[in-house]
């Protein structure tokens, strides 16, 4: 799976610019308040990103281990059969069948296990990415906000920031 990437650095440059020509010009510190939110709305964005991008990974490793454990599972099934059919001619025993199938069910408990690692990665995930979501929305109305002059742009992307930040808090857990 591929890491989210947050495209924000033209947006901070814009920002930016608003922020200098509103000290220029001896306008009320509304813009800076614009600039150090979308600041911090892109430091969560950028963490969520990279920890979405860390759990999207791990699940895929977790996954693997897991196919690995089923073909390592039905490996010992065949050598079990081959005994079965090898009690015939008296080369196997029970024992030896028995052994075999022993370690299945071990084979199985791991192999559910590595499932269910992956399965707990993807959903911590997903709930991060929602957070990295959420977050450039944010941070696109909060440019909005500064180009338009429009305070209630800027309230509108504070709530989507707050969201964002429930979806992170919610993927830490």
């Amino acid at each position: 799976m591929e890491e989210i990437e947050v495209p924000t650095e033209h947006l901070h440059e814009t920002i930016g610019e608003k922020v200098e020509e509103s000290l220029k010009e001896n306008e009320n510190g509304w813009y800076m308040y614009v600039a150090i939110s979308t600041a911090l709305i892109a430091v969560f964005a950028a963490i969520s990103s990279l920890m979405a991008g860390h759990h999207s990974n791990e699940a895929l490793i977790a996954q693997i281990r897991a196919s690995d454990q089923w073909s390592y599972y039905q490996a010992k099934g065949i050598k079990a059969e081959i005994k079965i059919l090898g009690m015939t001619n008296g080369k196997a025993t029970q024992a030896d069948i028995d052994k075999y199938k022993g370690e299945q069910r071990d084979i199985k408990k791991d192999a559910d296990a590595y499932e269910d690692e992956s399965s707990v990665h993807l959903l911590q995930h997903s709930k991060l990415a929602k957070a990295v979501t959420l977050f450039q929305i944010a941070i696109a109305i909060s440019a909005i906000a500064i180009l338009t002059r429009k305070k209630f742009l800027w309230y509108t992307s504070m709530l989507i920031a707050g969201l964002g930040l429930w979806f992170f808090i919610l993927g830490l857990l």
